[in-house]
């Protein structure tokens, strides 16, 4: 074989080995398995704005229950605690003396009664001057109204509930000695109660009278409380720049008590179409966001990762509202995101099988 024949064979074995090594690394590179995933679906549902405060649980009415006049205390007709009704009588004071001083003020007034009748009669016929009438008239008047004030004393020994309500502990006891000053108990109304909150001026344009609230105790942290907006203060606090806000709340248990602070939620704006993902979902890259989503290649079917920019919206508890990058219907990849990069084939697994 001359070296022009050797030359020709040896490009051809080349030519052959080239070929060879090509098709086995595109064949290596088509036989890369796609990395299994999760993704959930992007949902269109309605979506609320949240305003968290802290408030103040108010009683819808309570009253400091005092006596109008200085007695005995005879008998007490309410128990510790327990619910009373508008006009159920609470306190019983000692009637005898005052019922003895109506006596003789009554004794007194029919007398004075008896007499400007006679008098009266006296003037018509010219038998008496005006000024003996202007004196038993004055007696007549003033016995009248004595009567009268004594009738009211007599009747405040009795001290009735002015509302519909639950009574608080007494700081009395039969036969004690009470004036006027004394504290007998408290009445409390707690159905429905108040929740009071100061709202950031910012924030009262969105605030209307009707709004629904949310609202949890610390007695009850996993259940929820909800109320309607009934007062917006008519001015703001120049020192907080705040607004009262108050809201009623049915309590019919009586488990809220005045007194306890109340973590409100408030209602400022419902979206009612809004785009939500989970937010472990969101990648986020300094002062951007992006998601990743399993999408169906045209060409062959295969489901690729996608990388996209999105704008969020409201944070809820675990999602997200996307309000930019996103239309509803995507598969958002929630597991598996950091192992894929753009363009790769991704396979969907269910929760845990990505890991």
């Amino acid at each position: 074989m001359n070296r022009k024949q050797t030359m020709v064979v040896m490009l051809s074995l080349t030519g052959l080995v080239f070929a060879g090594c090509k098709k086995n690394s595109a064949g290596m590179m088509g036989s890369y398995p796609p990395t299994q995933v999760v993704a959930v679906e992007a949902k269109r549902q309605p979506v609320s704005e949240n305003l968290s405060l802290v408030g103040t649980v108010a009683a819808d009415e309570m009253v400091e229950i005092h006596s109008e006049i200085d007695g005995t205390v005879q008998e007490i007709k309410f128990e510790e605690g327990k619910p009373v009704e508008k006009g159920q009588m609470l306190v019983q004071l000692d009637p005898t003396k005052l019922a003895a001083s109506v006596a003789e003020a009554e004794s007194n007034f029919k007398l004075s009664q008896s007499n400007y009748d006679r008098v009266k009669t006296l003037l018509k016929d010219n038998i008496i001057g005006q000024q003996e009438f202007d004196q038993a008239a004055s007696v007549y008047e003033v016995n009248k109204a004595l009567l009268d004030r004594k009738k009211r004393e007599l009747k405040d020994t009795q001290i009735f509930a002015p509302f519909t309500g639950v009574m608080s502990s007494r700081m009395i006891s039969p036969g004690q000695v009470i004036n006027k000053d004394s504290k007998l108990t408290w009445l409390v109304a707690l159905d429905p109660v108040k929740i009071e909150v100061n709202v950031p001026e910012r924030f009262l344009s969105q605030v209307q009278v009707g709004q629904k609230i949310e609202v949890t105790v610390a007695a009850y942290p996993k259940e929820k409380f909800n109320g309607e907006v009934f007062f917006i203060a008519p001015q703001i606090d120049p020192g907080t720049r705040t607004a009262l806000i108050k809201a009623r709340i049915p309590n019919a248990d009586f488990r809220l008590k005045p007194g306890m602070f109340a973590n409100l939620d408030l209602t400022l704006r419902i979206k009612e179409n809004a785009v939500v993902i989970p937010e472990s979902a969101l990648i986020l890259n300094g002062d951007s966001t992006s998601i990743c989503i399993a999408e169906q290649n045209p060409t062959n079917q295969m489901l690729t990762a996608q990388f996209k920019m999105v704008k969020v919206g409201i944070r809820m508890a675990g999602q997200v509202e996307i309000t930019d990058g996103l239309q509803g219907g995507e598969k958002v990849i929630v597991e598996g995101y950091q192992k894929t990069r753009p363009g790769a084939p991704v396979k969907l697994a269910s929760a845990g099988e990505s890991k």
